[in-house]
C-alpha cells in the first residue's frame, strides 16, 4: 500500500502556515530553558526545511520525539510542572510541520499553534509574553483567512483586503473580551490552583548551602517593587527581611519549622514607622520579605516568631502586599530556653579552630557580649576581602574560611560570623533577604533585583535582645574584588553606555510596573472601586452578573451589526443603487433579479413619476456599464438622498 498522494498546498500558503507556527511557538519558547527553547527552535526549522518535498519516514519522527523527551527530562527532571507540560506542548509543536502536506493540514497546524500563545501565559503574564501572543494571533488568523481563499479558489486578493478582514474580526470581539476582562465577577481568592514549576525561578528559599545563592546573585532581573507612602528609610535600614535560618549541620542552613507555627516575638519599635507596597514577582515559592521588621501580616501571610513573613499560597503570579514596618528598640521577652539551645546548636567535632579563637575571645571580654561582636567585625574590616570567586568548602568550612581562605561573599560571612559567635556563648542566626535598592525616577518606586539577595545575622544581646549585625557590610572598601556592581563614575565610554542602558532598563521596568497595576493586579477589590465612580459602592456578586450580561449584550448587538454590514456590497455605487431600490420595494415595485436598470425605472415610472429616477438609472447605467466618465461623488450623493414620489404627475 502506498501513501495517499499529497495536496498541493502552494508556496505561499505554506510559508504563510509555518511563519503563523512559527511566531506562535516564539512566545512559549522564551519561557522555556535557553537549552531547550533552543533545541525545540533548532528542530522545528530542520523539519520544516526536511518535510517541504516529503513526509519525514515515521522511525525518524519518532526518533525525534524520543529525543525530546530525553531533552525535557534533561532539563526539568522528573518531576511533572507547568513548564514541563508547556515543554511538552513545544515539543509536539515543533514536530508538527512534519505532517504538512494539504490545506486540511495547514489549517490544523495553525489551529494547534495557537495553543502555544496561550500556554505562555501559564508561564508569564507580561506585557512582552500579550503582545508577541497578540502578534502570533493576527497572523494566525491572517493564515487560516489566506487558506480559506485558497480552498475556495477565490482569485488572489491583496494583503490590504486581508487586513481589514482581520482587523473587522478584531472589532467584532474586543468588546465583548474587555466586557469580560473589566466587569466580569473576580474572586477574592481562586477557585484551584495551577502546579508549580518542575524548574523554579531563582528566589529566597528556606535553606542556605555554600555556592546556591550563585545564580540568583548572578540574575538581575527584578524580584520585587516597592513604594513608599510617606518616609523612605535610610540605606542602612533598607534590609528586606526573609527566612530566618537557625539549624546548622556544618554545611547547611536550615530553619525550624517549629517557629513558623508561633506567634511573633514582642518587640518595643522605634517611633519611626514606614507604610509601603511591595509588588512581588512570582517564584513559586512561599517567602516573602518586609522591611525590618514588620509590624503585622497582610491579608493572605503570616508571621511567624522571628517576624519572617509567608504566604499562605505559593507565589505563582504576580502578587501586591500592603505593608508598615520599624525598626526594633529592644525585645520584651527573654530567650526561651529552647530558643537558646536553638540559638546556640552547633555540630560536634567540625571547626575546631573557630572554637579555640571564640573561647579565647570570650576569656579576654568576660560576659561583655557587645565586645566580642565589636573585635569580630574589627577583624573583618582589617584582614577579609569581599570576592565572588571562591573554592568549595571542604568539612571544615568556617575554619577555611577565617583562617586560610578571609575572602567570600554575604552567604561566607554571615554563616562563619554566626558559628563564631556562638562558640563564644552568644545566641546568634543567619537572616536572609534583600539589602538596598535602585530608585527608578520614572515611576518613584524602587526595585530590588534577584541579584539584591543577602545574607547577614542578628545575635542576641542582653537588654536590648535581636540586634542586625552585617559582616559583609564590614569589609574595607579598598578590599571589596570581583562584585556585579554598577561603575558608572568612571566616566568612560562604556560607563556611558551602561549609563544609558541604565535609562532604558529603567524606563523599561517602569512600563512593565504600569502593566501591573493595570493588568495583573485588577482583582475583586478593584473592580468595585472600578464602579464606584458610577454610583456602585458595593456590588455583589449577582449585581456584578447582571452588569456583565447587560454588556455583553451590548457587545453582541455590536457583532451583529458589523456582521450585517459585512454583508453588503463591497462597490459603493451599486450598494448605493441597491440601498434606493429597497426604498421602492416597501411600494410593491422591487426589481426582478434579471429586470435591467433602465427597464425598471421605466416601469417604476409608470406608476410613480418621476424624471429624476430615470435620470438616475441613466447616470447608473452609464457609470456602470459603460465606463463613461461621470462624476461618481455627485451621481453617489443623488441616489442616496434619492427617496420615493408620492406618484403625482410633475
Amino acid at each position: 500500500m502506498t501513501d495517499a498522494p499529497v495536496s498541493p498546498l502552494g508556496t505561499g500558503a505554506r510559508y504563510w502556515t509555518l511563519g503563523s507556527a512559527a511566531l506562535c511557538l516564539v512566545p512559549l519558547l522564551l519561557q522555556l530553558p535557553f537549552l531547550l527553547a533552543t533545541i525545540f527552535a533548532g528542530v522545528a526549522v530542520l523539519t520544516a526545511l526536511a518535510s517541504r518535498q516529503r513526509l519525514l519516514p515515521g522511525a525518524l519522527r519518532l526518533l525525534l520525539v524520543l529525543a525530546m523527551l530525553a531533552a525535557i527530562y534533561w532539563q526539568m527532571g522528573p518531576r511533572p510542572g507547568r513548564d514541563t507540560g508547556c515543554a511538552l506542548l513545544a515539543a509536539m509543536l515543533a514536530l508538527k510541520s512534519s505532517e504538512l502536506r494539504s490545506l486540511r493540514d495547514a489549517r490544523s497546524l495553525v489551529g494547534f499553534a495557537l495553543f502555544a500563545p496561550f500556554a505562555a501565559f501559564l508561564l508569564d503574564q507580561g506585557p512582552t509574553t500579550m503582545a508577541l501572543a497578540v502578534l502570533a494571533g493576527l497572523v494566525a488568523l491572517l493564515a487560516l483567512q489566506r487558506l480559506a481563499h485558497l480552498e475556495g479558489q477565490a482569485p488572489p486578493a491583496p494583503l490590504k483586503r486581508h487586513l481589514r478582514g482581520i482587523g473587522r474580526l478584531v472589532l467584532l470581539g474586543l468588546p465583548l473580551a474587555l466586557a469580560g476582562f473589566w466587569l466580569f465577577p473576580r474572586l477574592s481568592e481562586p477557585l484551584w490552583g495551577i502546579p508549580d514549576r518542575a524548574v523554579g525561578k531563582p528566589g529566597l528559599s528556606d535553606t542556605m548551602e555554600p555556592g546556591e545563592w550563585l545564580d540568583l546573585m548572578a540574575d538581575d532581573t527584578p524580584a520585587l517593587r516597592v513604594q513608599f507612602f510617606g518616609a523612605i528609610p535610610d540605606p542602612q535600614q533598607r534590609y528586606w527581611r526573609g527566612p530566618v535560618l537557625t539549624h546548622f549541620d556544618g554545611h547547611r542552613w536550615e530553619q525550624d519549622k517549629r517557629q513558623l507555627e508561633r506567634p511573633p516575638a514582642a518587640v518595643t519599635h522605634a517611633s519611626t514607622q514606614w507604610e509601603y507596597q511591595i509588588d512581588y514577582e512570582p517564584t513559586d515559592l512561599r517567602q516573602l520579605v518586609a522591611l525590618d521588621l514588620p509590624l503585622q501580616a497582610p491579608p493572605g501571610s503570616d508571621l511567624d516568631a522571628n517576624h519572617s513573613l509567608r504566604s499562605r499560597t505559593a507565589l505563582n503570579a504576580m502578587t501586591r502586599w500592603r505593608l508598615q514596618s520599624a525598626p526594633a528598640l529592644t525585645y520584651i521577652d527573654p530567650l526561651t530556653p529552647y530558643e537558646r539551645r536553638l540559638a546556640l546548636q552547633l555540630p560536634d567535632g567540625l571547626n575546631p579552630r573557630t572554637a579555640v579563637l571564640a573561647r579565647q575571645w570570650r576569656q579576654d571580654a568576660g560576659s561583655n557580649d557587645a565586645a566580642i561582636v565589636q573585635r569580630a567585625l574589627a577583624w573583618v574590616r582589617e584582614r577579609f576581602v569581599y570576592t565572588l570567586d571562591t573554592p568549595e568548602p571542604g568539612r571544615d568550612g568556617v575554619d577555611e574560611f577565617l583562617f586560610d581562605q578571609q575572602a567570600g561573599f554575604c552567604q561566607h560571612f554571615s554563616s562563619s560570623f554566626v558559628v563564631l559567635m556562638r562558640n563564644a556563648g552568644i545566641p546568634a542566626r543567619v537572616v536572609t533577604g534583600f539589602a538596598g535598592g535602585i530608585r527608578n525616577p520614572y515611576g518613584d518606586y524602587w526595585v530590588l533585583r534577584r541579584m539584591d539577595a543577602h545574607a547577614w545575622a542578628e545575635v542576641w544581646l542582653p537588654g536590648r535582645g535581636w540586634v542586625r549585625v552585617d559582616p559583609t557590610a564590614a569589609v574595607a572598601p579598598e578590599r571589596i574584588y570581583d562584585t556585579i556592581e554598577d561603575r558608572l563614575a568612571a566616566g568612560d565610554a562604556g560607563a556611558t553606555l551602561n549609563s544609558r542602558w541604565l535609562q532604558i532598563g529603567q524606563m523599561g521596568d517602569w512600563l512593565r510596573r504600569g502593566w501591573n497595576d493595570l493588568i495583573l493586579s485588577f482583582d475583586a477589590n478593584r473592580q468595585q472601586q472600578l464602579l464606584k465612580p458610577f454610583g456602585f459602592e458595593r456590588l455583589d456578586p449577582s449585581q456584578l452578573v447582571g452588569i456583565f450580561i447587560a454588556f455583553a449584550l451590548a457587545a453582541l448587538g455590536w457583532m451583529a451589526w458589523l456582521l450585517a454590514r459585512g454583508e453588503r456590497e463591497r462597490d459603493p455605487l451599486l450598494r448605493a443603487w441597491h440601498r434606493m431600490g429597497r426604498r421602492y420595494a416597501r411600494y410593491g415595485l422591487s426589481r426582478a433579479g434579471a429586470e435591467p436598470a433602465s427597464a425598471w425605472a421605466r416601469r417604476v415610472h409608470q406608476h410613480r413619476p418621476d424624471p429624476a429616477l430615470l435620470s438616475l438609472s441613466e447616470r447608473f447605467v452609464q457609470a456602470r456599464y459603460a465606463g463613461a466618465d461621470v462624476d461618481l461623488t455627485s451621481l453617489l450623493r443623488d441616489l442616496r438622498r434619492h427617496r420615493p414620489t408620492s406618484g403625482a404627475s410633475p
